[in-house]
């Protein structure tokens, strides 16, 4: 089998023991009010831990992440509500909703699928058994993981997810390998550090379990400063894994996370953040990173993976739409940029549309006025004023909403789109471009567009109408295969990827320290597959009850709950948690009943 470009294994240009010995010297000497005690204890806690899992059998790993399923529901509601009001947000705003399912619905949804992996496992069977696989365009095979059960149908109705191997993988290897580290769970853990993201409250617990169950490697968490309001309510809810020294959760600034990145007790490192954070750590800055590129010589000695975002494009294939249609989908796109007030990694920011699609003008209107009066907001993650200053500089003819605190760029045949396409911006700034053609032309030419131009990998959405994607047949799903990254939203958005975490989340395959683009590697996976390349949500073009034509996926929700403007969102994103943590008929009835009035 292959080694996988996105595997976990140790990158041997990052073994230097004396220089990772220095920079821990260095950074120790820089530490200055941080408690370099507290971090020395939580580290040597962990290195205890590391003995004690390998301890563990599969049996015993499944009934400990059942203990921590019983800890997060009964952080549940506190978690949302501390995620909320950080952000600006209260139980009144209809946008509460969002850090139901951004925080614990996400969680419980990993917690669920890796005790199902474990308890797989345990039994001697494959955690593939039973998932259909077939082949993909260009030598792949792909599985067909979501829905996972039965009620995913339900709740996420006329969603199907997969994942796509690399080229090379074969189904009985992709099924032989399977598992990863639970694979062999009594081979000696190692000690790791996860620099956690500070805009979803979800990715530093999901990361932290991705790297305990694919790489048998407990963790300290250093958490960014945006969450540390969370961090009494983190110990609470993982506190499973804190007693046994599984993982220690520590907080600070720089001087701490440049003491942790050079200490020498960590056998590997995972972050979520920005390709500059990542380089930082990597080569330094200014002159002595430009000093150790040059000489290949990074001032890192660990190995590194990440998670980094990009720009993401959304490729609109024209079609013949109906003015529901062109209104639905605004919606849908005004959500993919506005969700978390545009603070994420997989944010939609690039609209990529034909020039010669006759609804073209009817369709930029809808996206204006979909844009322009989804609800307002607070811009609250760090430094997005300078972001959306640069973007007014950058772009003096934008349209700009909701007191000048989101802007529409739309490049013109004169207008540099660069910045657009290679800034991401991580705030509310929304563009679209316009390439020539129609049908199989215009989208061969959008998927070109986006591999060559825009920065990252991270994830793709395309939005087309059933009779199109029907008419182009094998041209679409190849021009799929061609689209490098490692999440496709099909008539979905990629941030219902990253939220199904039986799917895999990274990259495409290739990044580097050298160029790194939007990371190395993946998490979520909770399969815990090897050789992964990708993963693909495909939803329904049309939601309930206009989803009952004659090609269009069937959907019974009328508006998807994530939607910006969703009337019903916020409880049905509660309802929707609290199924998942209670699983109570009556309550998912209830719920149900409120998405129907969405």
């Amino acid at each position: 089998m292959p080694t996988p470009a996105n595997s976990h294994e140790p990158a041997s240009e990052l073994k230097r023991p004396s220089a990772k010995k220095t920079a821990a010297a260095d950074a120790s000497a820089a530490l200055a009010d941080a408690t370099r005690a507290e971090l020395d204890d939580a580290i040597a806690a962990v290195g205890s831990g590391a003995r004690t899992w390998s301890l563990l059998t599969l049996d015993q790993r499944a009934r400990l992440f059942e203990r921590v399923r019983a800890a997060v529901v009964a952080c549940a509601e506190e978690w949302a509500t501390v995620a909320a009001r950080s952000k600006g947000l209260d139980e009144s705003s209809p946008l509460f909703g969002e850090e139901w399912l951004a925080g614990p619905y996400a969680v419980l949804g990993a917690i669920d699928g890796y005790v199902s992996t474990l308890r797989a496992l345990a039994r001697g069977a494959s955690p593939l058994d039973g998932v259909k696989t077939d082949a993909a365009p260009g030598g792949r095979v792909r599985a067909h993981v979501f829905p996972a059960e039965r009620i995913d149908r339900l709740l996420l109705s006329g969603f199907t997810g997969e994942v796509w191997f690399e080229p090379g993988v074969s189904a009985r290897q992709a099924a032989d390998s399977a598992g990863l580290g639970q694979r062999h769970p009594a081979g000696q853990a190692s000690v790791g550090l996860v620099l956690g993201a500070g805009n979803i409250t979800a990715i530093p617990v999901m990361d932290v379990f991705y790297e305990l169950l694919a790489a048998n490697r407990v963790s300290v968490l250093k958490v960014n400063p945006t969450q540390d309001a969370l961090v009494p309510l983190f110990e609470r809810a993982l506190a499973p894994l804190t007693e046994p020294g599984f993982l220690r959760i520590v907080r600070g600034g720089g001087d701490v996370g440049a003491y942790l990145t050079r200490h020498e007790a960590f056998s590997h490192i995972h972050i979520t953040g920005s390709a500059t954070t990542f380089d930082a750590i990597v080569w330094g800055t200014g002159a002595e990173a430009a000093r150790r590129r040059k000489a290949g010589d990074p001032r890192l000695a660990t190995p590194i993976t990440a998670e980094l975002g990009g720009v993401s494009p959304i490729i609109v294939v024209p079609g013949r739409w109906t003015t529901a249609d062109l209104e639905y989908q605004a919606s849908h796109i005004a959500t993919m940029r506005l969700h978390n007030s545009g603070h994420n990694c997989i944010a939609g920011q690039v609209v990529i549309i034909s020039r010669d699609w006759p609804q073209r003008g009817a369709f930029l209107a809808a996206l204006r006025e979909a844009y322009a009066q989804a609800p307002q907001r607070p811009v609250w993650y760090p430094n997005s004023d300078g972001r959306l200053e640069a973007a007014a500089t950058d772009y003096p003819d934008a349209t700009w909403s909701a007191d000048r605190t989101r802007a529409l760029v739309e490049i013109g045949a004169d207008d540099d789109a660069d910045p657009l396409e290679r800034t991401e911006y991580f705030a509310p700034v929304l563009g679209v471009i316009g390439l020539a053609g129609n049908g199989q032309e215009f989208l061969d030419a959008a998927v070109s567009h986006a591999n060559g131009r825009l920065t990252g990998t991270l994830g793709a959405n395309v939005l087309i109408d059933p009779d199109t994607e029907h008419a182009l047949g094998d041209g679409f799903e190849r021009a799929i295969a061609e689209l490098h990254y490692g999440g496709i939203a099909i008539n979905a958005w990629t941030g219902i990827v990253f939220a199904t975490p039986v799917l895999s989340w990274g990259a495409f395959p290739g990044g580097s320290i050298d160029d790194v683009g939007s990371g190395i590697g993946v998490v979520h996976n909770t399969r815990l597959l090897g050789g992964v390349e990708r993963s693909i949500m495909r939803g329904p073009f049309r939601p309930f009850p206009r989803s009952l034509g004659r090609r269009d996926r069937f959907s019974v929700l009328p508006k998807p709950p994530w939607f910006v403007d969703a009337r019903t969102g916020s409880a049905v994103s509660e309802g929707l948690t609290r199924w998942n943590m209670h699983h109570s008929a009556p309550h998912l009835v209830a719920t149900l009943t409120k998405a129907m009035r969405s």
